[in-house]
């Protein structure tokens, strides 16, 4: 996921700012959520890991514990040990690649915890930051001839695809020291972090689906087929807006395939194309969104943190999203994502349950 990234990042520093580096002088901040720093995903499409593994700091910080620094690479380094098991089982008709979701992150943690930064890097090669090219293309070969094998398939094949993984991210921590405390990934989460997995809402809102029920949304690295419950948009944006509300943060889905976004982000602004606010006011934020999803313009290309609100000199809301590129772009890493541009471009939504309005969790069955 998240393609564009490669064209934009200018590797360096990371961020060390707890909010954001410099303020974008168009807009004025109504809320800002404490977060961690922003990091740098580099060359790799794993977005789906930055964007969640802040989401988690952030809740973290939320629930009054200490900020942490937490690995993105414990959470790549399971999902593709099971991306590759079930390609190969599905003999290669499955989606095997770098993007993922929110929840994957989520069922690591389920499975496996979570780990901080400083037990594993996800770098085991001489470099200050994270390069997945080559190992993309080493993963990528493996699985396409194992699920290739027209006679018996021997287990030799994984073991040498954990090998290769292994050989770029280093072999995951089973115990680990943290202020003097020998813990392991599971009690690293039970004695410090306290984030439980079963207390997030995936949310998504198309019209070939049915709402108010969990769909198996059709997105490529939606590869797990996990559930996201479908609901109105309007109830969406509601949900958003009462979670930072009430000091909760977003972790969104969303396309930034179109010139207009990668503009923004140097600019501190992401808004629609005339074209498109055009269309909505014809069709409808509803059924363009659909119409957008079908004909794939709009597309699952990158994750990213909503952290807060601010209003431009004309009054419009925006919302304060951190990136996974760096703090590069003149604004520490941040910009700031329309209201309009986040109704239609969102794909999907995780947060907490307890920042979903009562009246539309209690149709959602939640």
């Amino acid at each position: 996921m998240n393609k564009n990234a490669f064209l934009i990042i200018i590797i360096g520093l990371l961020s060390s700012l707890t909010f954001f580096g410099q303020t974008n002088p168009e807009f004025t901040i109504v809320k800002q959520i404490k977060t961690s720093p922003v990091k740098e995903q580099a060359l790799t499409g794993t977005c789906w890991a930055f964007a969640t593994t802040s989401f988690i700091e952030t809740e973290a910080l939320r629930m009054g514990k200490k900020e942490y620094d937490l690995s993105e690479m414990f959470f790549v380094y399971h999902a593709y040990l099971q991306k590759a098991q079930d390609y190969v089982m599905f003999h290669g008709k499955a989606n095997f690649g770098e993007g993922g979701q929110a929840h994957d992150v989520l069922n690591v943690i389920r499975d496996y915890g979570l780990v901080p930064e400083s037990a594993y890097s996800g770098i085991a090669y001489d470099l200050p930051f994270h390069n997945h090219v080559e190992m993309v293309e080493d993963l990528t070969s493996i699985v396409e001839n194992a699920a290739k094998k027209e006679k018996v398939l021997l287990p030799t094949w994984f073991l040498a695809f954990k090998s290769v993984l292994e050989s770029f991210l280093g072999t995951p921590p089973v115990n680990f020291s943290v202020d003097g405390k020998e813990l392991n990934p599971k009690s690293f989460n039970d004695a410090e972090i306290g984030f439980k997995p079963d207390d997030y809402v995936e949310f998504t809102s198309y019209t070939h689906h049915p709402f108010y029920k969990k769909i198996d949304l059709e997105l490529p690295d939606n590869w797990s087929h996990d559930r996201y419950v479908n609901i109105p948009i309007e109830d969406l944006m509601k949900i958003i807006d009462n979670a930072i509300d009430k000091g909760y943060s977003i972790d969104w889905d969303g396309d930034v395939s179109e010139d207009n976004f990668e503009k923004g982000y140097k600019t501190g602004k992401a808004v629609l194309r005339e074209k498109d606010i055009t269309r909505i006011q014809k069709q409808g934020f509803q059924r363009y969104r659909q119409k957008t999803f079908e004909n794939y313009t709009t597309t699952d290309d990158h994750l990213m943190h909503i952290v807060g609100t601010a209003k431009d000199k004309d009054g419009r809301l925006f919302y304060l999203t951190k990136n996974s590129w760096g703090n590069y772009n003149g604004f520490g890493g941040y910009l700031y994502m329309s209201k309009e541009y986040v109704k239609l471009k969102g794909l999907a939504i995780l947060v907490h349950k307890d920042a979903i309005p009562k009246d539309i969790a209690k149709k959602c069955g939640l």
